[in-house]
């Protein structure tokens, strides 16, 4: 097999693997026009709420799992199955500590998987130190505007060093991602940062609820989840392109 026919088998395989991810993902897209279309977070607390929030995450799951293997579990899918324990937990707002939880496990298996082989390291420039400060800072300066607000809730004594230790994980999940260099990753992980530091304005009363807060704390939350999911499962199929060119040749 020549060099043209090899590029030309390459670029074949990559057309067929993206037509079959787009296909795979047909269950979220479905799941996520569900939930919008019964605005879930305006009804009454309750199982079949849970479980419609959670589809579209536990889907996500599912597809990396059948993609990238029982390994994925001390990873991305492994978090997206935690994100689906957060999203049932926050149906119930008795729940509240309980879902951030099992978010701040999701992040904690986020960054191992950014950390492992699967992901080529890049060293990093100044720039990109730039940014990491600028990212630690916003976190840092959101905690600390959160933190008077922590102070009146009636369980502050938990609720807000427990905050302080989910605002360090998602910050530091952040700064993996980017550092894969990864656009899928970087761009899912700034849009579950977004997602979760607007919904912590409203749920600690910091303002008031925004018009369409929830709309856009859903939309941003399940953005990130897709692009992280994708991109883990793009990146185990290049992997696997990587080790099937190498016998080739």
């Amino acid at each position: 097999m020549d060099i043209l026919e090899t590029h030309a088998y390459d670029r074949r395989q990559r057309r067929n693997t993206s037509c079959l991810l787009f296909l795979s993902l047909f269950p979220f897209f479905l799941s996520a026009a569900l939930y919008f279309y019964w605005w879930i977070p305006l009804s009454e607390p309750s199982l079949l709420a849970a479980a419609v929030k959670s589809a579209p995450t536990f889907s996500l799951a599912l597809l990396v799992l059948s993609y990238n293997g029982g390994r994925s579990l001390v990873g991305v899918a492994g978090g997206l199955f935690f994100s689906v324990g957060g999203d049932c937990c926050l149906i119930w707002d008795e729940l509240f500590l309980a879902g951030m939880a099992c978010f701040a496990v999701t992040h904690v298996l986020y960054s191992v998987s950014f950390l492992s082989s699967h992901y080529s390291s890049h060293s990093s420039s100044s720039l990109s130190f730039f940014f990491y400060l600028l990212l630690w800072l916003t976190g840092g300066g959101t905690y600390a505007y959160l933190f008077p607000h922590l102070q009146k809730s009636h369980d502050s004594s938990i609720l807000t060093p427990a905050v302080g230790v989910y605002v360090l994980l998602l910050v530091l999940m952040v700064t993996l991602a980017l550092r894969t260099r990864q656009p899928l990753m970087a761009l899912g992980s700034l849009s579950f940062i977004v997602s979760d530091f607007t919904l912590a304005i409203q749920h600690f009363k910091v303002v008031p609820n925004l018009e369409h807060g929830r709309l856009f704390v859903m939309t941003t939350y399940y953005l990130s989840q897709l692009l992280i999911a994708v991109g883990d499962v793009r990146a185990g199929t290049d992997e696997a392109a990587e080790f099937h060119k190498w016998k080739r040749s």
